[in-house]
């Protein structure tokens, strides 16, 4: 027996096509093969397309919902023995990935979109040999030389094969893809402990005191490129962004930088002493 496609993908019959989209796209990157390594990945990979390829179209939707999966068997109403909407079966395989058939539910270039976030490559570039790189968050922001061993088996940057050395530009960012004569290089980048990457703006976050806020203090910050000293005015409240021009990420083409947005956080201490108190107790007066 065939699953239930709003099982499949965790939705119900009222859920927007928005919310089933963001559904499915949330289980393709998650299950697919080159990602998900247990066992009947491939299988679960194909029933998430399948179930996306009816619940998004509204025609075979409501087929669906009125018939379930006997809207689509032979005199069905959507072709004798034919997928849902008569697509064909589409076997892709490149190298030894092997060859993952997608149902014919999809185009198979679409999903490098689902998984890495990028556009859908077409042409010569949708055929060569993907593999996965992983760097960490400054690797990305300032730009690193690798060396990597490249092999008939487009999986993961690094495996037993070919040794070879790139150049990552400075700029790139998790999912960002940089094609080789070759090749295509698929970046996984690591998140940083103190900063957040929103475009090529960098956001963090710096803790202050309520005196200090009130006071106003000269503080250091770290950004990316190294620490800087910044005037925190007196009077400053919780949550207030100061802006550093030009302190953010290098743009892959080469031309400009963003900026370094720091947000205020105000430190509350739990505990006071007696004399802490006493003198708040004091400032609260006047």
């Amino acid at each position: 027996m065939k699953k239930d496609y709003y099982e499949i993908l965790g939705v119900g019959k009222n859920t927007s096509p928005d919310e089933i989209k963001k559904a499915y796209r949330n289980l393709a990157r998650k299950h697919h093969p080159d990602v998900d390594k247990s066992a009947g990945a491939e299988t679960k990979f194909k029933e998430i397309n399948e179930a996306y390829q009816v619940l998004s179209d509204s025609q075979k939707k409501a087929a669906y919902d009125q018939f379930g999966h006997a809207a689509f068997a032979p005199g069905g109403g959507f072709g004798a023995g034919a997928a849902p909407g008569g697509f064909r079966t589409y076997t892709w395989s490149s190298g030894d990935m092997g060859g993952f058939d997608f149902g014919g539910f999809a185009d198979p270039f679409d999903i490098f979109e689902m998984v890495f976030g990028e556009r859908s490559p077409f042409g010569r570039q949708a055929r060569l040999p993907r593999y996965i790189i992983h760097l960490d968050f400054m690797e990305a922001v300032h730009g690193v030389q690798k060396e990597v061993e490249i092999e008939s088996s487009p999986r993961f940057a690094g495996e037993a094969g070919r040794k070879q050395k790139i150049k990552i530009p400075p700029g790139v960012d998790d999912g960002s893809e940089i094609r080789f004569s070759n090749f295509v290089l698929v970046c996984q980048v690591s998140p940083h402990r103190k900063f957040r990457r929103r475009g090529y703006d960098v956001v963090s976050e710096e803790e202050i005191s309520f005196s200090q806020a009130a006071l106003g203090i000269v503080k250091e910050i770290e950004t990316v490129d190294g620490p800087v000293k910044i005037r925190i005015p007196s009077g400053t409240q919780p949550g207030t962004q100061i802006r550093l021009r030009g302190k953010g990420i290098r743009r892959v083409s080469g031309h400009g930088q963003g900026d370094h947005y720091v947000i205020i956080r105000i430190h509350v201490p739990s505990k006071l002493s007696r004399e802490q108190k006493r003198l708040l107790e004091e400032f609260e007066k006047l």
